[in-house]
């Protein structure tokens, strides 16, 4: 049985909960402990709910079934197909360095602090079953070629942020902060205008957390803290090319991007990351708040 837990804090009611393999949160401006409870609650029924059917782990969804029936056509829902029309949206804005089809490359890299560097063939062997170009999307049907599969991890946690903030902005007009896993959303502006204070971890242990303020919106944050292999003294970040098989070279430890959605600020700091040395100009570009180190 999934749980949620409930406790006062500073004058806010704290909920938390896992989800996604992260420890998620809902902070609360409120009083009563009942619409707390509701408002968590309701947060988490819908961070489990796409967990369920967008999670690559799981052989009972629709992810499951795409990728179990590669070479042949399936028709897929209202609520993924838009989750499919964005990800060819940022293949195409990314110039197809995001790719949902590139989890494949998971069978060659496991990024787990190791000096395990796979093998140019191991890579050579998946890169031909990468590619969005590759792939058949007439909405709603989708068809991959043998071997192929897609992955919506990379934007799945920001879309489960903004919906739990629709969902919670429907029953309870209380500001509130969702965090699951790092990528944040406020559903209204605090009773006393102030803003939230959300701390931000650096990559550097020596260094002191960094503090970002947000009363609106929404912060995500991408990056290699803890996903990384390291040898001969050379760092390898877990953002992959999808054309090459191998890390990006010499990005960021950690980009956060604040935006309207957290889909659109996680689609940036996604984005930035995925430009390597030159993150920083990309991100100067966008015109939006954002840290990076």
């Amino acid at each position: 049985m999934q749980q949620v837990n409930l406790e006062q804090k500073q004058g806010n009611w704290h909920g938390s909960f896992k989800a996604m393999a992260s420890p998620c949160e809902v902070i609360i401006e409120t009083d009563d402990s009942n619409e707390a409870e509701r408002i968590t609650r309701v947060a988490a029924t819908e961070a489990w709910r796409i967990e369920q059917k967008f999670s690559r782990y799981r052989d009972d969804n629709i992810i499951f079934r795409i990728n179990t029936t590669a070479g042949e056509i399936i028709e897929v829902d209202d609520e993924t197909a838009r989750l499919l029309d964005f990800s060819d949206q940022l293949y195409t804005m990314s110039d197809g360095m995001f790719d949902v089809t590139s989890g494949v490359l998971r069978k060659a890299w496991r990024f787990d602090q190791s000096d395990n560097v796979p093998e140019q063939a191991q890579i050579d062997a998946l890169l031909p079953v990468i590619g969005w170009s590759k792939v058949s999307w007439n909405k709603p049907q989708l068809q991959l070629l043998p071997g192929m599969e897609i992955d919506l991890g990379g934007i799945g946690k920001e879309y489960a942020v903004d919906r739990c903030a629709l969902l919670i902005r429907e029953i309870s007009h209380a500001s509130a902060l969702i965090n699951l896993g790092g990528d944040i959303a406020i559903t209204a502006p605090r009773k006393d205008g102030e803003r939230w204070t959300i701390g931000r971890l650096s990559s550097d242990p020596s260094a002191p957390v960094g503090i970002i303020k947000l009363s609106h919106g929404a912060l995500a944050t991408s990056g290699d803290e803890h996903r990384y292999l390291e040898k001969d003294g050379k760092r390898y970040c877990h953002v992959l090319n999808p054309q090459t098989g191998w890390p990006v070279e010499d990005p960021p430890h950690t980009i956060s991007v604040a935006g309207p959605t957290c889909i659109e600020a996680g689609m940036l700091s996604t984005l930035a990351l995925l430009q390597g040395s030159q993150a920083e100009a990309f991100l100067k570009a966008q015109e939006l708040p954002y840290w990076i180190n």
